[in-house]
């Protein structure tokens, strides 16, 4: 029996010791991860000034960036965890924003690259969409950013423990926390921009730059986002529930966040209180891609 219990210690031991080793490699995985520097090249663009063009770019930001920074783009707590915290950074002049220190090419690098003014990754910033964004869009978008009244609220960095970073190590977070390490993987291909128009190609620059494929999936036939928090996304081609839809029953889907049959969409799943801000020829883009879809069966996450 003694034999036993000593072999029985010797194998729990090395178990134990083996689980706290890849614990503490995963840990400084993690780590890394979060402290790497990145040489982003930042393309040259052009920030236009006249009323129009950041009139346009306040629409953009209204439809893609009020969900996580606020409608007054002053930032604050966006992820809390046992394991860690994000906050959304303050947008604006005031005090604690980075609209005080931002150039052009601060602006760029960051909604385009993913990274910060210097050189680290920025957490849960959606650059894997808005690089999709042209030139002129992401200029306009920039152009508006820089005529924010100054709001001061003062966020935290973000900071992650020992089993927060151990979790991103192992990647239960997926690609879209350190999302500068993804976006130098996978560099865009081949780019193109439709012009503006109730089109299924302007449909696809819709749904490319608002990440659409990340909740619903690759192929928008279903999926599931890498927030622990998240559901179930619905299959959005005509295999999917939409078959039964019309475009009118899409459009107030998107601007009262309820859908055909009643359903009450929950703005933490999906995030209609800030699409909502897309215009009417913008939803019949959308619309008019998602009808375009081949016929998939759900795909079940």
């Amino acid at each position: 029996m003694k034999k036993f219990f000593k072999w029985f210690g010797i194998v729990l031991g090395s178990l134990i010791g083996l689980i706290v080793l890849v614990f503490l490699g995963l840990m400084l995985k993690g780590n890394s991860m979060l402290n790497k520097k990145y040489d982003a090249q930042v393309e040259k663009i052009t920030i236009p000034t006249d009323a129009e063009a950041v009139a346009r770019g306040e629409h953009w930001v209204m439809a893609e960036c009020i969900g996580c920074h606020g409608h007054d783009l002053s930032g604050g707590p966006f992820f809390a965890a046992p394991f860690g915290y994000i906050d959304a950074k303050n947008l604006t002049s005031g005090k604690g924003g980075v609209g005080s220190e931002f150039t052009d090419e601060d602006w760029i690098r960051a909604l385009r690259h993913g990274v910060g003014s210097e050189g680290d990754s920025l957490l849960i910033m959606p650059a894997q969409f808005f690089r999709h964004f042209s030139d002129e869009d992401l200029g306009e978008i920039i152009a508006y950013l820089k005529t924010l009244p100054p709001i001061d609220n003062e966020t935290r960095e973000p900071s992650f423990n020992p089993l927060g970073k151990a979790l991103m190590g192992a990647g239960v977070f997926g690609d879209s926390v350190v999302v500068a390490e993804y976006l130098l993987d996978n560099p865009l291909e081949n780019v193109s921009y439709p012009p503006a128009g109730v089109t299924a190609e302007y449909g696809e620059y819709l749904v490319n730059v608002s990440g659409c494929r990340d909740c619903h999936g690759p192929a928008l036939s279903g999926g599931k986002s890498a927030d622990p928090s998240a559901i179930n996304a619905p299959n959005l081609t005509p295999g999917g529930e939409l078959v039964a839809w019309e475009e009118a029953d899409f459009i107030k889907a998107i601007r009262e966040g309820e859908a055909k049959s009643g359903h009450k969409l929950d703005p933490a799943q999906m995030p209609w209180e800030h699409y909502k801000f897309f215009s009417d020829d913008e939803l019949k883009a959308l619309w008019a891609y998602l009808q375009s879809l081949p016929k998939l069966a759900t795909t079940l996450p």
